[in-house]
């Protein structure tokens, strides 16, 4: 590796030893989790009975060989991190997911996604190999030919498995801007075969794709968002001041261009937190002026989010109004994509949420994951919606019934928020068999929390 310097690396021994040593002082009947500063998961979790692993020297990029194309990375770098120091070589990861604070390790043991997915697939996907500290104590090296079982086993597992001390991931070349051309759909049949006609081909209308990603803002209202890299120079828009990117998106009919640079392209959902900013008043144009421009962005509005959930601030204000308490439908799924016309309609028809991100995958092989097992060779749709609705008559009624609906679809649901299975129809979901042998090979003591109590308990 060529850069950076040696002392990245004895940084971060020397974070593994501190790692290893706030393990040990866990006590045995205590579970095992991470201090994390930040999270991008949207479910409420009982108060830890101990103190949290000691991460602080696990946030560095160790080295980055531009030859190789590949990068070592600690497991708690951020992907804005990570992007800082690949981005002067004219590289970077395969798929960057949309916030700044989402980390390489929780990218890969939580899943993750963006608009490279249709080409690259998942996160874990270009992940050559990985250190992972076990319910046992031990950092064990996984790759595809050692410790396979936790290698493959290891996506989806939510830190229950271990937890990623340092992983070594695949880059590729990028160009310095992104021209992006957003096409106008009025029917979503039309938008999502489209769509198909992109993953297939790589192109639209004479023109490469490099980036895809949609957003649904009704049934006669939707775009397709077709990013291609260029190294030829010419004006930028910005969206991290005045102007909000999801509202540059709208147009009547045909199709518009833009450009970012490349590192902006990248972030370009983060300042808004998607179009989630609008909850905290950060798009009104008074506020918007007012509101510090280092404060607009998604870890911010997470923390916000954070204190609002623990106070229940959103509920008393509802209660000032007369209005019942709302519940919280935070999720990500993916459909078939010929299924995914149908399940966007029912969403509009059923659930009071807009607007809804898109965003199409395939897996790059033919690769067993067994805790989210994608068909290979299946095209899915990522869709993204993340409001709060009046509450029904049980707990979660509206996100129970949106599980309903993406199984019957052939569909998944990511495990980063609110679930409400039974540990029958999860081990069928998730791989519990898979599960429970790799989990009784790596973490025989159950040191760390087991997904189901994780995900649905909310342990």
């Amino acid at each position: 590796m060529t850069t950076p310097a040696i002392d990245a690396r004895t940084a971060h021994a020397a974070g593994v030893e501190r790692l290893l040593a706030s393990y040990r002082a866990v006590p045995p009947a205590a579970s095992v989790r991470l201090a994390k500063p930040t999270s991008n998961l949207f479910r409420s979790r009982t108060k830890p009975d101990a103190p949290g692993l000691d991460t602080s020297g696990l946030t560095g990029v160790i080295a980055v060989d531009p030859e190789a194309q590949t990068a070592d990375v600690a497991g708690m770098c951020t992907y804005a991190d990570l992007v800082a120091a690949t981005l002067p070589h004219g590289l970077a990861p395969l798929v960057v997911p949309q916030l700044k604070t989402i980390t390489l390790g929780g990218a890969v043991t939580g899943l993750g996604i963006e608009s490279t997915s249709f080409r690259n697939g998942l996160p874990h996907e270009s992940v050559l190999e990985l250190d992972i500290l076990a319910g046992t104590g031990e950092v064990v090296t996984a790759s595809p030919t050692e410790h396979d079982d936790l290698y493959r086993a290891f996506p989806n597992s939510y830190g229950t498995l271990g937890y990623a001390v340092r992983l070594r991931i695949e880059l590729e070349p990028v160009e310095p801007f992104v021209e992006i051309r957003h096409v106008r759909f009025h029917s979503l049949p039309d938008l999502v075969a489209a769509m198909g006609r992109i993953v297939a081909t790589g192109e639209f209308d004479g023109h490469r794709v490099d980036y895809l990603d949609g957003v649904v803002f009704s049934a006669t209202e939707s775009y397709l968002c077709l990013g291609t890299q260029t190294a030829a120079p010419g004006p930028v828009s910005d969206y991290t001041g005045q102007k909000i990117y999801y509202r540059s998106i709208q147009h009547d009919d045909g199709t518009t261009v833009d450009r970012l640079t490349i590192h902006d392209y990248l972030w370009r959902w983060d300042t808004d937190w998607f179009w989630c900013s609008e909850a905290f008043g950060a798009q009104r144009p008074l506020v918007r002026r007012l509101w510090p421009k280092t404060l607009r962005r998604s870890s911010f509005y997470g923390k916000l989010m954070r204190y609002e959930q623990r106070f229940h601030i959103g509920d008393r204000l509802e209660r000032l109004r007369n209005r019942p308490p709302r519940e919280r439908v935070v999720q990500d799924v993916e459909i078939p994509i010929e299924r995914c016309a149908e399940f966007l309609g029912w969403f509009l028809d059923t659930v009071p949420i807009e607007p809804i991100w898109l965003c199409p995958l395939r897996l790059r092989d033919d690769g067993d994951w067994p805790l989210y097992p994608l068909r290979p060779r299946q095209t899915y749709v990522n869709v993204g919606f993340w409001s709060t609705v009046p509450v029904g008559s049980i707990e979660g009624a509206t996100n129970r019934l949106i599980e309903a609906a993406v199984s019957e679809l052939d569909g998944h649901k990511s495990l980063y928020s609110d679930s409400y299975y039974s540990p029958e129809r999860f081990d069928e979901l998730y791989g519990g068999d898979a599960y429970r042998s790799v989990k009784n090979r790596y973490d025989p003591d159950s040191r760390l929390l087991d997904l189901y109590a994780k995900a649905v308990q909310r342990r």
